[in-house]
């Protein structure tokens, strides 16, 4: 699917006071940027920004950081949570317009407590397969920003990039936790928060994969 610009994107992100420019000055300080020592997690590729803005709401003793590369995506992150402000102060939850390939440049060693990776782009070529969020490419850069204790939780209606994950896995020094290719009727449907392609592709009746991975 195409993605649809949307004129002025750019411009109101630089503005907007929750997403924060020259991230890479804060390696090393978010917690005094959030002017607490809260664990951080982050979601790689937050879309629209459903799941993160929940997720921030039901957990005022996280501090979020919802990660986007495109700007016409990330307003829309930015509308819904301009709309759950109404209700909830959210002041545990900013973003970053930045291309998570450079992740490492943001965050120290053992600043980020969780990963998010939902329904990822597959990269489906496999000349594109470095490129893909579960590649062990990617999973050597969260290995410079997780905690011992961290988190990689990911999933996805796709099955084949879900065969890929498990694979590198096996391939790295990851270890698989949990995983289930059927999360809406496995035990870890409880408390799971849905993002808008997990709403549309569990509507029609497509299984959703989940896995939790760590060092």
């Amino acid at each position: 699917m195409r993605l649809r610009n949307i004129p002025g994107a750019d411009d109101v992100i630089e503005k907007s006071e929750y997403v924060i420019n020259q991230p890479e000055n804060f390696k090393g300080k978010w917690s005094e940027f959030f002017g607490n020592k809260n664990p951080i997690h982050i979601e790689i590729g937050m879309g629209k920004g459903k799941f993160i803005t929940e997720l921030a709401k039901q957990n005022p003793q996280i501090n979020y950081i919802g990660i986007e590369k495109y700007s016409s995506v990330l307003l829309r992150g930015l509308e819904k949570r301009e709309e759950a402000q109404k209700e909830t102060n959210l002041e545990n939850l900013f973003y970053l317009c930045f291309n998570a390939e450079y992740i490492e440049k943001v965050f120290e060693k053992d600043e980020v407590a969780q990963i998010y990776l939902n329904f990822s782009d597959p990269w489906p070529k496999d000349r594109h397969a470095k490129r893909r969020l579960m590649s062990r490419q990617y999973l050597e850069r969260y290995d410079k920003i997780l905690a011992d204790e961290g988190r990689i939780i990911f999933k996805t209606d796709n099955d084949g990039l879900f065969d890929f994950a498990l694979e590198e896995i096996e391939e790295t020094k990851w270890q698989l936790e949990s995983m289930t290719r059927d999360l809406h009727n496995s035990e870890f449907a409880e408390g799971n928060i849905m993002t808008e392609y997990e709403e549309k592709f569990s509507g029609i009746g497509k299984n959703i994969n989940r896995l939790v991975t760590y060092r």
